[in-house]
């Protein structure tokens, strides 16, 4: 268990900036419901800050991840330790983000009509004011990203974990600034000054995000310069491996296209047809927040610290130590994910219910519906990604937008299904199952293509692990369950705190019954750390 020791050791910090960073982020996004609601008003602040992610990740960020930081690890053996490749790289990167940046403002009125091409009147002038103010971000989105990248490369995980609770922080107090000064907002009472105010400040809460990190940069002993000296510099081969991972993302955001698009089409047929709650895009992409909770602290922890060994052993041809590293990620990641999936599939309403106050109940019972939809994904989902991050050790981005083609097919249909055949207020909850399914079933693609470089099925031959933690934790939920009935507990936040201690209980001693080591040696590393 030495490798797990070492990897929860270095997952831990990244795992604690990232619970505090989603904690802070969950935090957000309940003040921003309680502020704009589930509705129309909602949708639209949605709509116009998801843009800059989108844009960002279609064209830069899925790039970063899977190519640059095993090129970033290369240029380390160089006599200058990195630094002439590093900073051609992010003048290179910056350059473009640049660009990009000026022309999406400009297209900004097409953008929210791809996005949202039922939006009309004043829901689409306050969305397409929404997407100009925050657009900007993605600019330095970009250099937040290459940025942590080099810190990650340098195995100085935290910066880039801890410094989005600065961006949460300056959001919470913006709207709840909102929440204290303002009642009732909606799209006709809204003013221009008021998503002024919003989106500006949210966007400023981005460049905060990305200043932090300029320190750790140079702590960590890379001169960073801007050098325009492109041609020869080295970075022909990321740009080659970066045109299947822009081909990939392009796929991803396609899918994404059409669940905002279903999302906000259903949102309107529902309250056109005189259903009250929320039923669009803002309840999904609030459930999906919740998802990513445990995804983020387990998973993206996990993958981050593990990808600069992978590109080592891969650079080293040491296929032993690369097949162990992977294994060992991927049962400390679902030693935390599989509780966290049952607990959402079980007590889904009641988290939407607890967590969302400022909402009728009705909303935030739906949303919590849509979360139990996206909790059977859970496991899958972070089992890909591993997958994926170790095709990115071996710079092999073609495979990666093989899975991303096939995830996307694949979820594009059942979601078209689920339009096609639900009621308006049921669409968004058959989108985040369809979303589940889709990883279910490419994680198997995923595995058969990453055959080619350890010689054997590896994420397949953990299913039977995954199966016996899931199988543990459902017996605890179950269990946890049961009792929450018999005590009658009402659907507020010190409940949900109850429940949640009681199933984290059962479940490390079910886990010692059933003698699952991984669980116990799991919590006795994070404990020491």
């Amino acid at each position: 268990m030495s490798e797990d020791s070492s990897l929860i050791k270095s997952s831990t910090l990244m795992a604690v900036g990232t619970l505090l960073s989603r904690i802070t982020g969950l935090i957000r996004g309940l003040l921003i419901v309680a502020v704009l609601g589930t509705a129309l008003l909602g949708d639209s602040y949605n709509v116009g800050n998801t843009t800059p992610n989108i844009i960002y990740n279609l064209l830069i960020g899925g790039a970063l991840t899977a190519v640059f930081v095993p090129q970033i690890v290369r240029s380390f053996r160089d006599a200058d330790g990195g630094s002439a490749f590093i900073s051609k790289l992010t003048s290179l990167i910056g350059t473009m983000i640049f660009i990009v940046t000026l022309v999406a403002m400009l297209i900004a009125p097409l953008l929210v009509t791809i996005y949202a091409p039922t939006f009309s009147g004043r829901t689409r002038e306050i969305t397409i004011a929404f997407t100009l103010f925050c657009l900007p971000q993605v600019l330095f989105y970009g250099l937040f990203g290459v940025l942590g990248q080099i810190t990650n490369a340098k195995e100085q995980f935290g910066p880039m974990m801890w410094s989005p609770i600065a961006n949460n922080l300056v959001v919470i107090s913006l709207f709840g600034y909102f929440l204290a000064s303002v009642d009732g907002l909606t799209t006709g009472n809204i003013t221009d000054q008021q998503v002024l105010l919003m989106g500006l400040g949210t966007t400023a809460g981005i460049v905060i995000q990305a200043g932090i990190l300029i320190p750790y940069i140079r702590g960590a002993g890379i001169e960073l310069r801007l050098r325009f000296d492109w041609r020869r510099s080295g970075l022909g081969k990321s740009v080659r491996l970066g045109g299947w991972t822009l081909l990939s993302v392009l796929i991803s955001q396609i899918g994404f296209l059409v669940t905002v698009n279903l999302a906000t089409r259903s949102g309107v047929s529902a309250l056109n047809s005189g259903i009250e709650f929320g039923a669009g895009y803002t309840p999904y992409a609030n459930a999906y927040l919740i998802l990513m909770l445990p995804h983020s602290i387990a998973t993206i922890s996990v993958v981050t610290a593990i990808l600069p060994r992978l590109s080592r052993a891969a650079i080293d041809g040491d296929q032993l130590s690369f097949t162990t590293e992977l294994r060992s990620a991927i049962r400390l990641i679902t030693v935390i994910t599989a509780p966290a999936a049952l607990f959402f599939l079980f007590f889904g309403e009641l988290v939407g219910s607890a967590l969302f106050f400022g909402i009728d109940t009705g909303s935030a019972t739906y949303l919590g519906r849509v979360l139990s939809a996206f909790a059977l994904g859970a496991i899958p989902l972070s089992m890909n990604l591993v997958g994926i991050r170790a095709l990115n050790a071996f710079e092999n981005t073609r495979y990666q937008f093989y899975t991303t083609l096939f995830n996307n097919f694949v979820a594009i249909g059942l979601s078209i299904l689920a339009y096609s055949f639900l009621k308006p207020e049921q669409v968004v909850i058959g989108l985040a199952a369809a979303f589940a399914a889709s990883y279910w079933i490419s994680v198997i693609y995923t595995d058969y293509l990453l055959k080619r470089y350890t010689g054997a099925f590896t994420l397949s031959k953990e299913l039977p692990f995954n199966l016996k933690v899931a199988s543990i934790a459902a017996l605890a939920v179950v269990a946890a369950t049961f009792i929450f009935q018999s005590l009658a507990l009402p659907g507020n936040i010190l409940s949900l705190l109850i429940v949640l201690a009681i199933t984290s209980l059962l479940y490390l001693i079910f886990a010692r019954i059933f003698r699952v080591a991984e669980v116990n040696e799991t919590v006795a590393a994070i404990l020491r750390r």
